[in-house]
């Protein structure tokens, strides 16, 4: 068996078989096959796609380039979730308390921002202490004590991934369902996962900027699922708008805090029952997904998802001062609002824009290693929908440098649209698949 062979088929559109997408993989991990050739095969499946079976298969393939976990011996069903990324999503800091207070061990490993999306891991160093890398045998002795992790992915964990992740970064191939799909499922298989809840964002500060894009990647994720014995729920939601209130990492912190302790904006609680409700049913803690809502809407209340946040950030290192006290987390210098020009109707209030503002800012990175200031952001105080009147706050910049907040103001100009006809709000979930579960 021949890489060049192998790309050579995939180039004229014939359906690879198990073997040799397992050798192309297993070669390309091992340095044996080069990077162009390598960056040929993932054109060469941009253009040309991939079959249900095969992306299946690369999956499987990648999953199994390093280590597997095996959490069993911890839980009887390990559950897990996963956001395609946006602006605004700090959904895994509430989420993964909340179910492991309703009993159910939730061990995450999170990534890192990029561009204009967020990352978990970025939001969490706001807190002084934390500690992101943890190794295999730290994760699971944590996870048998607390029964909460939140960490950055093991470096030996679906090795596979990360060498194509990086090749797609700078060839072209990022914006391939199969490939997006297998790079997410591969993680999460190699992590242990028996069920899994798929985020999958749609819109204008997301990946997938149409429904029916975000549809197909979403089959396709739960399919591999499926394919592979794993129970799966996608929950195609909405990045038209950023999720919650708070843009940059210490403010998403502080937000995050005020939800576990039954505040926090609507919208973003909203998200985060939902999403703890479809991890509740799938890891047999509810029956349904209506009861699933209802555990997770008493352990927020009761006070627990926060007690065991405060127990995941002693077990890590962080600072529990600081979240106990969230004025202490990182501020900036600089603290401006932006009015609304105009008496109306919020009609847009794009995230994408929002998000490149918070970049701009330095809250978040253009390429991977770029340092990140924890301290800066955007309050956004309306959505869509909303009534507003001239000259009321639309956002609370925060900034730690004069020219910084000169071109975060730019980026926000053209984030919003206001008219004078009222406008519905925009929809929280669009659907889910498979459909009716629950």
């Amino acid at each position: 068996m021949r890489a060049v062979e192998i790309i050579e088929k995939k180039r004229d559109g014939d359906e690879l078989s198990p073997e040799e997408i397992r050798f192309f993989v297993e070669g390309f991990t091992r340095g044996e096959i080069p990077d162009y050739q390598a960056a040929a095969f993932l054109m060469a499946v941009y253009f040309r796609g991939m079959t249900p079976r095969e992306t299946a298969d690369l999956t499987l393939a990648m999953a199994y380039s390093g280590r597997v976990l095996d959490l069993h011996d911890i839980a009887p069903v390990v559950v897990d979730k996963h956001s395609t990324g946006g602006v605004g999503d700090k959904v895994s800091l509430v989420v993964v308390p909340l179910v492991a207070a309703a009993g159910l061990p939730v061990g995450k490993m999170s990534g890192r921002g990029l561009s204009f999306t967020g990352g978990t891991i970025d939001k969490l160093e706001s807190i002084r202490g934390f500690r992101v890398e943890l190794t295999v045998e730290e994760f699971r002795e944590q996870l048998r004590r607390v029964g909460a992790v939140l960490c950055g992915q093991s470096a030996d964990l679906a090795p596979a991934d990360g060498k194509f992740y990086a090749l797609r970064d700078v060839t072209g191939t990022v914006p391939s369902i199969p490939l997006i799909a297998a790079s997410i499922m591969s993680k999460k298989i190699a992590a242990g996962a028996d069920a899994i809840v798929l985020d999958v964002k749609v819109g204008n500060g997301a990946f997938m900027k149409t429904l029916e894009d975000a549809r197909a990647l979403a089959q396709r994720m739960v399919d591999i699922g499926s394919a592979l014995g794993r129970r799966v729920v996608a929950v195609i939601s909405d990045m038209n708008q950023p999720l919650g209130e708070a843009v940059g990492n210490a403010l998403e912190v502080k937000e995050a805090i005020a939800t576990l302790r039954s505040d926090g904006p609507r919208d973003f609680r909203e998200h985060c029952l939902t999403i703890a409700a479809y991890m509740l049913y799938l890891g047999g803690r509810a029956g349904s997904v209506a009861e699933g809502r209802r555990l997770a809407e008493e352990t927020l209340s009761s006070g627990a998802a926060w007690e065991k946040f405060r127990a995941l950030v002693a077990a890590q290192g962080g600072e529990v001062e600081q979240i106990e006290e969230p004025e202490r987390l990182p501020r900036a210098r600089l603290i401006r609002e932006i009015p609304a020009p105009a008496d109306g109707y919020i009609v847009e209030m794009r995230a994408y824009e929002v998000g490149m503002a918070a970049v701009a800012l330095g809250a978040g990175r253009t390429k991977k290693g770029e340092p990140i200031d924890p301290a800066v952001g955007i309050l956004v105080h309306r959505k869509v929908g909303d009534p507003v009147r001239r000259g009321e706050p639309l956002f609370t910049v925060h900034a730690n440098a004069e020219e910084r907040l000169a071109e975060a103001q730019a980026w926000l100009s053209r984030a919003v649209r206001i008219q004078e006809a009222p406008v519905p709000p925009l929809p929280h979930v669009y659907e889910t698949i498979p459909a009716g579960i629950g």
